[in-house]
């Protein structure tokens, strides 16, 4: 009767509404398209909650899990592992469709879309996406599977090595998924693999869109379940994954025998696929954390089992500290030498609180109660165990994050608990369902009021939806001055002690005439009920005000300061912060910060967060709390969707614009779409502003742009009409698009066909731009032919000139020396023939030199017999004297060897050339054939009285000696 009250109305008063309109729904929706084949709720009609949940259960028997919703996807938890559905090769297929959206629904839609938004540089740029639902409806697995779906889409680079570093991260961030869900998940009266904790999980791209890394920012961990569990729940899975998959000898280690029992392990002998101890283990190596640390860290977890075990009983001397249980005793000795404590010291912290009091901090020491004792157990183990989860965080962290350098843009996952009401409600729900008020908030803000305020202020015709909005149950949560939580923080400020019917009465007394605030008269514990959005949940106060302090004794932190174990050094260290900032805070008398507003403050920074990127909305419906697979409860469904406001959701998605672009940037982006304006434009109906907005006089910067986003407007009609076929003419006249005061809103579709028109645009600009580029190219490397032709031609020539000038220059040279030596060869001539007689020689009879003159004669027979001497004398070599030169005469000249009135005086010079005709070769010797330099040389006009022939065919060349 309760949930009927919060939702406005009973389900009794709608019985007859509900069975008159089911044989009409019968009878349309057995003449329209069968429900399992419509992929969007906004296509039912009418759109009602009879509609849309036999939509529903038809898909869900079909084994169709997800469905569009407008803005928001809709999934159902199958209950089952369908491997088919999320295997790469379908990740693959909407990451390479051309239009995603037109393929079934699926979380990869939704994911595929963030990414490409990413991609398109669209403010803002940043994307998140918020998973939200009931505990067990799937949130765990729906992330899991994204951050797969991104690290297969996102990891696509060109080189070896970036391949090799985007495999890395990618690894490294899917397996901190099973770390943390082995240290933070659980096993709860609704779900198998309870998130006990919330996280937001930040993937990091670069400006090339590739995955560079990735960080986890966790909520509120329900530390008190290591020390406390509900009857048929279990404590934190790594626990049981301890005592089921260690070794033999890891079992010797760590002091866990097969069978023993532990007071914090309910409900061992389940079993569980979470209960997998080699996967976490593989994955902690993979996040750089070595064996030896994790033999620590399970050590560690083993010694707070044994301190579980660890029982006191009253002391009948209130004076003296309270007795240990029998049996007891060895848990102390084995938990105290698990995490390398004095056992002595173990024990008294646990038994004995130190008080400090007056001016001089008086020391005293009083012996607690049996149940102070266990609560100061509870929290040694609490506090061991936080510290632990935030350092595995800190390590995931270090682990995947990248420098903020080497990314731009991320994208946000937001696995948050679901909504929750037990038989026994404490601090940790109500934080919990404070967090979801807070979402579903953001989510009614984000599309529900703001497009309803949107439209009304830039002037749309719009028929509004009365949607459930949550606002007076966060003024009784959060709400100034007086709120539930600030009540409880007021309490614990309070130096007193705070019984639970006190706390009651205050809250009923202090918030009386709050709509949400219900009573509840007939329970016997103290209490009070608040009626959230998915219902009314009662929160018992016993413990609440104690819970909100989480007081930590400081001899505690100082026993854990002592311990010898490497890991819980590490945690407490010697000085830490905590103690100097507790200092500080108790000089200046400032109240320390409570459970309650840390929470509150970490989750406005969420919200914060979510507000500055563009959410995408995934509501994840449980069929039925049983968890079993083809099982569609329509009662416990229909809960689900009244108090997520999806029927609201779905009217204003179906009749509404979800696309909202400024002025400016319509044009900026759109203005290539002018081209396609064509002449004439009568069909331009819909999107131009209202009359309000005509008549109120245009600011100059509005009518500069005003003119620019007219001509893209009319362009619409005519890229509406290249999209439509001819057969269906009606389509061309909508338009879905309506232009604003200041925004331009449009549909999903419109959006798409805008898309479309601007990528042909640019692809024909690109087309243009590649055709000038390449005819410029063409153009330059003809004009760099021809000048490549015409340099090689110069040099070309050139190079001919040059050649023959160098020809010409050596002709000369040898020209001018062979003029040279012809003159000196006759000028030695006739200077060896002055003074010689000539004996006459008879003339040849058929050589015309019986003609010339006596003298004349005598001058020819002497160059004719006398030529060798001549070329002796100018070529003789260096040093050659004497006896070899004086031969040489004797045989030009014919004298008779041994006269010595017939020596011929040459003179004393030094020439280069041949020493003699007999002379024996001396060094290198080159024979050459050469014309002979004289007129006559080949004519011989006495061959029988000349007995030296032959000179003009062979010469003797030697090499001149080196002059040292």
């Amino acid at each position: 009767m309760m949930l009927q009250q919060v939702n406005g109305h009973s389900l009794g008063s709608d019985a007859q509404g509900r069975a008159s309109l089911k044989g009409d729904l019968r009878e349309f929706l057995g003449g329209e398209v069968p429900l399992h084949q419509l992929d969007d709720l906004t296509k039912v009609n009418p759109v009602t909650l009879e509609t849309v949940l036999r939509c529903l259960q038809a898909r869900y028997i079909e084994d169709i899990f997800y469905t569009n919703a407008g803005c928001t996807l809709v999934a159902l938890n199958p209950f089952k592992y369908i491997p088919q559905l999320y295997a790469p090769e379908l990740m693959q297929e909407y990451h390479a469709a051309p239009q995603p959206q037109k393929l079934k629904p699926h979380i990869f839609t939704v994911g595929e879309q963030t990414y490409r938004n990413v991609k398109s540089l669209i403010e803002p740029i940043n994307q998140s996406i918020v998973v939200s639902g009931e505990s067990g409806a799937g949130k765990t697995w729906t992330s899991r599977c994204l951050m797969k779906f991104y690290a297969v889409v996102a990891a696509s680079p060109t080189s070896c090595e970036n391949h090799k570093i985007a495999e890395r991260i990618e690894q490294r961030i899917l397996n901190s998924n099973p770390v943390m869900e082995a240290f933070g998940n659980a096993c709860t009266l609704r779900n198998n693999n309870s998130s006990r904790f919330g996280k937001f999980i930040q993937l990091q791209l670069n400006r090339a869109q590739q995955m560079t890394g990735a960080a986890v920012q966790t909520y509120l961990l329900e530390k008190t379940r290591v020390a406390c569990q509900a009857s048929s729940e279990r404590n934190f899975h790594i626990f049981y994954q301890i005592c089921k998959g260690a070794t033999k000898d890891e079992r010797l280690q760590w002091y866990l025998p097969e069978g023993t029992a532990f007071s914090w392990l309910p409900n061992p002998e389940s079993s569980l696929e979470e209960d997998c101890f080699e996967v976490t283990r593989e994955a902690m190596l993979h996040l750089g954390i070595d064996t030896p640390t994790q033999n620590n860290i399970f050590k560690v977890l083993a010694g707070l089992l044994h301190l579980g075990n660890v029982h006191f009983v009253d002391s009948e001397d209130e004076a003296q500290p309270c007795q240990l249980m029998d049996g007891t005793k060895v848990s102390v000795r084995t938990s105290a030498l698990l995490l390398q404590l004095p056992e002595s010291m173990l024990l008294e912290n646990m038994r004995i609180r130190t008080i400090k009091a007056g001016k001089q901090q008086q020391v005293f020491q009083k012996p607690c109660s049996r149940a102070e004792c266990d609560t100061r157990r509870d929290c040694l183990a609490k506090l061991i165990y936080a510290r632990l989860f935030d350092w595995l965080v800190s390590v995931i962290n270090s682990s995947i994050c990248a420098d903020s350098s080497s990314w731009t843009a991320f994208i946000g996952l937001l696995d948050v608990y679901g909504f929750e009401s037990f038989p026994n409600n404490s601090l940790e729900q109500l934080c919990i369902n404070y967090a979801n008020e807070k979402l579903q908030q953001h989510f009614v803000a984000h599309y529900l009021r703001a497009q309803q305020e949107e439209y009304e202020v830039e002037g749309l015709e719009w028929s509004f939806v009365n949607y459930q909005d949550n606002q007076t149950c966060l003024d009784l949560l959060e709400g100034s001055p007086i709120s539930i939580c600030s009540l409880i923080n007021e309490e614990c400020r309070l130096n007193r002690p705070s019984s639970a019917a006190q706390l009651q009465t205050r809250i009923e007394s202090t918030l009386a005439g709050k709509p949400c605030l219900g009573h509840n008269k007939l329970s016997r514990e103290p209490s009070f009920v608040v009626v959230h959005f998915a219902g009314p949940v009662r929160y018992h106060t016993a413990g609440l005000v104690e819970k909100n302090k989480d007081p930590v004794p400081p001899e505690l932190t100082g026993l854990l300061q002592q311990s010898q174990d490497p890991l819980l050094m590490m945690l407490f260290p010697a000085i830490p912060e905590e103690k100097t900032q507790e200092e500080l805070s108790g000089q200046s008398r400032a109240p320390a910060l409570t459970v309650v507003s840390k929470f509150k403050a970490s989750l406005e920074q969420l919200l914060q967060v979510l507000h500055n990127t563009t959410p995408h909305y995934i509501r994840c419906i449980k069929p039925n709390s049983q968890s079993q697979p083809q099982t569609f409860l329509q009662e416990e469904v229909l809960n689900q969707l009244e108090a997520c406001g999806l029927v609201e959701t779905i009217h204003i998605s179906a009749a509404g614009f979800p696309i909202r672009v400024s002025h400016q940037n319509f044009m900026e982006r759109y203005k290539l779409l002018r081209r396609l304006r064509p002449r004439t434009f009568s069909d331009f109906r819909g999107l131009c502003p209202t009359k309000g907005s005509s008549e109120q006089p245009l600011c100059a910067k509005e009518a500069t742009l005003q003119p620019l986003l007219q001509d893209i407007l009319h362009a619409l009609p005519a890229l509406i009409q290249t999209a439509t076929t001819p057969s269906d003419p009606a389509k061309t006249t909508q338009i879905p698009l309506y232009c604003g005061k200041t925004k331009i809103f449009m549909t999903d579709s419109m959006l798409e066909l805008l898309e479309c028109g601007r990528a042909q645009m640019l692809e024909q600009c690109a087309r243009c731009i590649q055709c000038g580029w390449r005819r410029h190219r063409l153009q330059k490397q003809e004009k760099q032919r021809r000048a490549a032709v015409l340099i090689q031609a110069a040099f070309r020539s050139w190079l001919t000139r040059k050649h023959i000038r160098r020809l010409h220059r050596a002709a000369t040279v040898i020209k001018h020396a062979w003029h040279k030596w012809r003159i000196r060869m006759a000028c030695l001539a006739s200077e060896e023939l002055d003074g010689m007689e000539e004996k006459p020689r008879p003339q040849a009879p058929s050589t015309p030199r019986s003609s010339l003159s006596p003298a004349h004669t005598r001058f020819l027979g002497a160059i004719i017999h006398l030529w060798p001497l001549g070329l002796v004398l100018a070529n003789s070599a260096d040093g050659v004297r004497g006896f070899q030169r004086k031969l040489v005469a004797h045989a030009c000249l014919r004298l008779p060897s041994g006269s010595p009135s017939n020596k011929v005086q040459t003179p004393q010079q030094d020439q280069a050339g041949i020493t003699s005709i007999r002379a024996l070769p001396q060094g290198s010797i080159k024979f050459h054939c050469r014309k002979s330099p004289l007129q006559y040389a080949d004519i011989c006009p006495d061959p029988s009285a000349s007995s030296v022939t032959g000179f003009n065919q062979i010469l003797l060349e030697r090499h001149r000696p080196v002059q040292v």
